[in-house]
């Protein structure tokens, strides 16, 4: 998950003009719904669920776009399908798309479905009580987050770089050894490793420790801000309606539109997903309980941005911060809890 460039100063100035017109200039129902494609970062899944909602109660329709919602996977390099226009928006993650600017690829993040990253932690409940128990432990980690998290990881809680194992996302290297720790995703290996190996894991959320990215972001191609802001801004409206309904109503027909892309998916473990992203505050807490769903702010983003050149992970020389996002489609949208 890597790649962006710079555009010319006028770019915020242009993108706040044209989305307040295009806000100004809502679909009429006779008008045809515009076709509207958006890209997923994984197979369908409870952290995918406002989106889902918002297809299956017809927000969507509402605003006047006729909505696909494409699945990502391993297989899938999101940035490269959204940087050769085969859908109008991705679903991102802050790291990505500001590192993907020193690759040339104007990509611009619009509105965060997620205040939290998901990330997680995890290890045996005997001997990982708190993320300072990392030391001394061998920790599984895959090739992405050696580029991603690690280095925050390593530096946060002093950790040594001989600790760390390739991840292959299989689940029984950790279950086989209690001194092993190992990444995973707040609602997926936790669970799996609950139901298979019959007992529960502690896990601990980077983003309670400090690390800051925002995540399930919705990213478009400058060039796609330009040409369709009134598009960009009905889908963020319509899709962040959509999480607060997923999140505090009935979730069963999103549920439904999930299983039918991704039929590996069982009920429990949506049920399980919309309960862990309810506890923690993913959606609705944070900034959103008083700015809304979908809310971005100067202040974490240039939080993430600070973390990471102050890592190297990031050249400042060419990737200029102020390009990387855009507030404008959600800071007066206010889709409150």
């Amino acid at each position: 998950m890597t790649q962006p460039f710079s555009r010319r100063k006028t770019l915020p100035a242009l993108v706040a003009t044209l989305a307040l017109l295009g806000a100004a200039a809502p679909a009429r129902a006779e008008d045809k719904p515009e076709k509207f494609v958006y890209l997923t970062n994984w197979y369908a899944e409870a952290e995918h669920g406002g989106f889902y909602q918002a297809l299956a109660s017809g927000l969507y329709r509402q605003e006047g776009l006729d909505v696909s919602i494409r699945m990502g996977g391993p297989q899938v390099n999101g940035l490269q399908v959204l940087a050769a226009g085969q859908v109008d928006c991705l679903m991102g993650y802050d790291v990505q798309t500001m590192k993907a600017r020193e690759q040339g690829i104007t990509a611009v993040t619009v509105a965060a479905a997620f205040q939290k990253d998901p990330q997680v932690m995890i290890g045996h409940p005997e001997n990982f009580k708190q993320m300072a128990d990392l030391k001394g432990k061998t920790i599984l980690i895959s090739g992405d987050a050696r580029t991603n998290f690690w280095p925050w990881l390593q530096a946060t809680f002093q950790l040594d770089e001989k600790q760390i194992r390739p991840y292959t996302f299989n689940i029984q290297p950790f279950v086989a050894d209690k001194n092993v720790v190992q990444q995973g995703y707040l609602s997926s290996e936790p669970y799996a490793i609950e139901k298979q190996a019959k007992f529960k894991p502690n896990a601990f959320l980077l983003s309670d420790h400090g690390w800051p990215p925002y995540t399930t972001t919705i990213v478009c191609m400058e060039s796609t801000l330009q040409k369709k802001p009134k598009q960009v801004a009905a889908f963020v409206k319509a899709s962040m309606q959509g999480w607060k309904a997923y999140m505090s109503g009935d979730p069963k027909a999103a549920n439904a539109l999930i299983r039918k892309d991704n039929p590996a998916m069982g009920e429990d473990e949506l049920l399980n997903g919309i309960r862990l992203l309810k506890e923690t505050g993913m959606v609705l807490g944070g900034d959103a309980k008083t700015m809304g769903v979908g809310i971005i702010t100067d202040a974490r983003m240039k939080q993430t941005y600070d973390m990471l050149v102050s890592m190297k992970l990031l050249d400042p020389t060419k990737v200029d911060l102020k390009k990387t996002y855009s507030t404008q489609f959600v800071k007066d949208l206010r889709v409150l809890p």
